[in-house]
């Protein structure tokens, strides 16, 4: 089972840094759903950043993880470079859980999963994205299970928004990459379209790593009095190969990293999964009120083979969610003027899952777990403006988890010989979130904000999924894990800047730990861990041409007290008070400029810099070995003429060797590990838009 979550792990995985050189847009016609209805962005209350088209065409990055870490308070770890195929987003330094910890949103529906394969940031085209919206701190009120330390909502474009266009651009770079995206929207009286659809290639910075990736996308909408439909549709489609880490072990004169990173020792090793969504969504105003309602339904199939040094593993899953979705945005008279926004939240998932040693004996499977979770929940969340100045937030949320899971083994399957079924089991919990804010503006340019929350987050199928002290499979609920937030904040806009300040304190009760590389304890809750940290962002246009902005996160994550039990394969019993959580950089800083070189040609530079990081399976903190600090810079030249838009990236332009994601090994000392990650990358782009 511990080779099985290990897959599993590996499978899964504010200011921008791009502006242009105009005048900021006015903040009333920024339209935003941090409520779950839109709203101007001037009425909402801080710790939302909004990436807006320009800031992504304008961007270096070339993913949205990239995009993403070009905000305060974000890390991103990636295994392979290979089109953020494997990557984290981390927010506010959760560390190896970060991905079960920060909410993803499409079009406001959660596309995070109840196993762990991850978020498959891919198979969102960027010529499909409106706007990405960043909300720091616990959603849990709004959004519920998995919001511990914020929700990022990924926008696609609206017919009505983009009325009759079409663009089609093509992208070639290092390593055998090759990219086409087309897109092209209709809308005419009441009725319209958008649909994008990309394909994407490469070979990958490291062997064993070819990727291909295409997807569809489509947006449909009727509008009609005071009202819309909407229908959307996803597809997405993906092969890639898998190259492992790379070895360190010192005393034996092993150093993979540096004598040969872009090798492979798992040659064997691929993945797939094609996932399809279709979603159906209903809005209606009634006098004052305001009426929206949701369903979805989503599924994916992926498959993986491990070959395990001659142990192989191979994987075949199906995941199905329905959700349902239905609020109300009500204005009422208490205080000077409020708005309740409450609603209902209903998902199920069903997961099968069927093991064997080879993709010809998945006929035959050793193990078949077959699980269903439900999630139901309520909330409510009013807004009172009790003066122009100030205005206050409360919003609870009661949510419940029932979860039903059973194992089938086969001892004469191939390969089966060794293996046992987990009983079946169930388990079902409720918990509480509520959330309370005050904003506050002391000018029309300078406000300062505070709340306080608590969020919640339920263990899923696979971090319950686990072998017993005596290495037989079973099912091992976890307590349910809370965490309790207080933030202040501060934003000051100037004449030709901004800047935003917020002080965080998050303290984590019965965090879920996914626990791979020890064996009979199965995963486990931990000791309390506290997070406390600072975001400190600002813009500030320096000429008509030149606009510099910076951005710099501290972040102190360590454990209060307790210790780690261990295992048969790891240390045992090892002391975690004030040890620091792994995989947390303390300092991360963002440098970036955006220049207007011409009229017609625009360029665009960042820089990051992330600390030195303890490394995963150490938190002891004893190992000797951090994942060490990098810097990477990178430049974006655009230049327009008409209809046409060519650009030139070049990513780590000053070719770094790094990596950001290590483990290490608690047999040997010194040993570890990594996954390097590329150098200096190239890219050209064309594009033509009607």
């Amino acid at each position: 089972m511990k080779c099985q979550k290990l897959v599993a792990a590996i499978l899964g995985g504010a200011t921008t840094f791009a502006y242009a050189i105009t005048e900021d847009p006015v903040l009333e016609t920024i339209v935003v759903t941090g409520m779950r209805f839109e709203e101007p962005f001037a009425d909402q209350l801080s710790g939302i950043s909004v990436i807006t088209r320009d800031m992504i065409n304008e961007s270096s990055a070339r993913t949205i993880p990239e995009l993403l870490t070009q905000h305060a308070g974000i890390l991103a770890r990636d295994l392979f470079g290979n089109n953020a195929s494997s990557t984290t987003v981390d927010m506010r330094g959760f560390g190896a859980a970060a991905g079960q910890n920060t909410l993803i949103l499409l079009d406001g529906r959660r596309i995070t999963d109840v196993d762990l394969s991850g978020v498959q940031w891919s198979a969102i085209p960027f010529a499909s994205i409106e706007r990405i919206e960043v909300m720091r701190g616990s959603g849990s009120v709004l959004y519920g299970d998995g919001a511990t330390n914020g929700v990022i909502n990924i926008i696609t474009k609206s017919p009505a928004q983009a009325g009759k266009s079409g663009k089609i651009s093509v992208k070639a770079g290092s390593y055998g990459m090759a990219e086409v995206q087309a897109n092209a929207n209709y809308f005419s009286g009441q009725t319209g379209f958008d649909i994008t659809a990309s394909r994407f290639n490469t070979d990958g910075y490291r062997a064993n790593n070819q990727n291909e990736q295409t997807n569809v996308q489509a947006n449909t909408r009727w509008k009609f009095s005071a009202g819309e439909l909407a229908l959307k549709l996803g597809i997405d489609r993906q092969e890639i190969r898998l190259p492992g880490a790379r070895l360190v072990q010192p005393d034996a004169g092993i150093n993979l990293v540096e004598t040969d990173p872009r090798g492979t020792a798992t040659p064997l090793d691929y993945a797939s999964r094609d996932g399809n969504w279709v979603a159906v969504e209903w809005k209606q105003r009634f006098s004052e009120a305001d009426v929206n309602i949701g369903v979805a339904r989503r599924t994916k199939n992926q498959k993986s083979f491990f070959d395990f040094n001659g142990f192989p593993n191979y994987r075949d899953g199906d995941m199905h969610m329905t959700s349902f979705t239905p609020r109300i945005k009500l204005p009422h008279a208490l205080g000077g003027g409020s708005i309740l926004v409450a609603g209902m939240d209903l998902y199920r998932w069903n997961y099968d899952l069927q093991t064997s040693n080879s993709p010809m004996n998945i006929g035959q499977p050793i193990n078949q777990i077959f699980s269903t979770q439900k999630n139901s929940a309520w909330y409510l969340q009013n807004t009172t403006y009790i003066s122009q100045a100030t205005s206050l937030l409360a919003g609870m949320r009661n949510e419940r988890v029932s979860m039903n899971a059973y194992d089938v083994y086969n001892d004469a399957a191939p390969g089966g010989i060794f293996g046992s079924a987990a009983p079946p089991g169930y388990f079902a919990r409720s918990r509480n979130a509520y959330e309370l804010g005050l904003h506050h503006k002391l000018s029309d340019n300078f406000s300062l904000n505070g709340k306080i929350g608590r969020g919640f987050r339920f263990a899923n199928i696979d971090e319950i999924y686990e072998s017993s002290p005596s290495f037989s499979n079973q099912f091992q609920f976890l307590r349910p894990q809370s965490s309790d937030t207080y933030e202040i904040s501060a934003e000051h806009r100037l004449g030709k800047g901004r800047w935003r300040m917020s002080i965080f304190n998050i303290k984590v009760r019965d965090e879920i730990h996914l626990d791979p590389y020890s064996t009979g304890i199965g995963n486990t809750n931990l000791p309390p861990t506290l997070r406390r940290g600072m975001e400190l962002d600002g813009k500030w246009k320096v000429s008509p041409w030149l606009v510099v902005n910076a951005a710099y996160t501290y972040i102190n994550a360590k454990f209060l007290s307790g210790t780690l039990d261990g295992g048969v394969f790891t240390q045992t019993n090892v002391n975690l008070a004030d040890k620091k959580v792994p995989l947390v950089p303390v300092s991360k800083l963002n440098l970036g400029l955006a220049w207007t070189v011409h009229e017609k040609t625009f360029l665009n530079a960042s820089i990051v810099y992330v600390g030195s990081q303890f490394m995963d399976n150490d938190q002891a903190n004893s190992f000797g070995t951090k994942i060490p600090a990098y810097t990477i810079a990178d430049i974006k030249l655009i230049h327009t003429k008409g209809p046409w838009q060519v650009s030139a990236t070049v990513n780590n332009l000053f070719d770094r060797d790094y990596y950001n994601y290590a483990v290490s090994s608690q047999f040997v000392p010194g040993r570890y590990n990594a996954y390097p990650l590329p150098g200096r990358m190239l890219f050209l782009g064309l594009s033509y838009q009607e």
